[in-house]
């Protein structure tokens, strides 16, 4: 477990209880010191305060790798499931209860089991514009003294799943793996993992293998992108894909691959899998979808691992764009050149000192960081 307290933070924890109905939720702000603390709020059954830690963590490093000003933190709703109307209610009450931390300390972000309808309900309750990002398209307030209005970026525009893709390429390339022919496994089918399968398709790569919370689906020749498309539109499971052979969940991990995409949920490729993966590289597409130490271990055995703050930064630095009231154009253009410049930087130092790419991108988050809190407190 992260240690309670570090250098870096957390600058608060703040849990929040109202047993009147059922809600049980966590905000970490770990650290503010390049702006604001930046991070989606999950709802999931066994989320906890470890994993709230643990994420907000990571966004700290995230966003201090992409260059954006923004600081470190996440939320989560324990959330067993539930009608549209309670769920609205938990949202609603949470952001009651943080409201005091928005948007100067917090801004709050989709996540898993949360879009752009939550988002909405989170500003409305909040009554701060600037409270949340990944709002609805049509969700907008006029620009104040100029002449149009600002927008939501939703993330169901695919902003994450875009990134995974580049950093994907750029990774790739530098390894002197080609992406045209490439194949491609990709754990989670939401919106990370759907974006990322088509962004990679139209790269050129072949995608073999697909999973998700139902099951898990392989085929050689790789599977089409115009039914992968209707399947995510209908929101159906890819067990539901007509012409491939259905798998055990167990054995996707076994299937060799160029690339492995874990996309779905935390500590996905963990102490029971790590030993089934044959893949040359793995990129990060899901908030830590395996711990430091596996991460390391298979960067001994030869697998080059692209970390999550690395290559699933797209969404953030959407958000930025969203906070900045860019548009979506604007928004992609920001995403895919930062996404690469951060993947070349740290593959260019890791390939040439030999180094795990997660050293190499912790230290030159740590870097930035410890500058910006060596200039707060001098």
């Amino acid at each position: 477990m992260q240690e309670l307290y570090d250098q870096w933070g957390p600058e608060y924890v703040v849990k929040v209880y109202k047993p009147e109905i059922g809600l049980v939720g966590f905000l970490v702000i770990d650290n503010t010191v390049l702006g604001p603390g930046k991070g989606g709020i999950r709802m999931t059954p066994d989320v906890t305060e470890e994993e709230v830690r643990r994420l907000a963590r990571a966004m700290t490093w995230k966003n201090a790798l992409a260059g954006i000003p923004f600081g470190g933190a996440k939320a989560g709703i324990v959330w067993e499931g539930g009608s549209e109307q309670q769920k609205k209610l938990c949202v609603q009450e949470f952001a009651r209860a943080i409201k005091i931390f928005t948007p100067r300390k917090y801004i709050a972000g989709p996540d898993v089991n949360t879009g752009e309808k939550e988002m909405q309900w989170f500003v409305e309750e909040t009554g701060n514009w600037n409270s949340a990002t990944g709002k609805p398209a049509n969700f907008c307030i006029p620009t104040f003294g100029k002449k149009g209005e600002k927008c939501g970026i939703p993330h169901e525009f695919g902003s994450t799943g875009f990134g995974v893709a580049h950093s994907a390429k750029i990774a790739a390339s530098m390894v002197g793996l080609p992406m045209r022919g490439a194949t491609v496994a990709i754990h989670g089918f939401g919106n990370v993992g759907s974006f990322a399968a088509k962004y990679l398709a139209e790269m050129g790569a072949i995608i073999v293998a697909l999973a998700d919370k139902e099951g898990a689906i392989f085929r050689k020749e790789g599977l089409g992108q115009k039914e992968l498309k209707i399947l995510s539109l209908q929101r159906k499971s890819v067990v539901a894909y007509q012409g491939a052979k259905k798998i055990r969940s167990e054995d996707f991990w076994k299937i060799p691959v160029d690339i492995l995409i874990p996309a779905s949920v935390t500590d996905v490729i963990n102490e029971k899998n790590k030993k089934s993966i044959h893949a040359r590289m793995i990129v990060e597409g899901a908030n830590i979808p395996l711990s430091e130490k596996i991460e390391a271990e298979l960067w001994r055995k030869g697998v080059v691992v692209v970390p999550d703050i690395v290559a699933n930064a797209g969404g953030v630095i959407s958000s930025y764009a969203e906070y900045r009231g860019y548009n979506p154009k604007r928004m992609f253009e920001i995403v895919q050149k930062k996404i690469e410049e951060s993947t070349r930087k740290v593959m260019a130092r890791s390939l040439k000192e030999k180094k795990n790419p997660r050293d190499i991108a912790m230290q030159i988050a740590k870097e930035r960081v410890q500058r910006a809190m060596g200039k707060r407190y001098t």
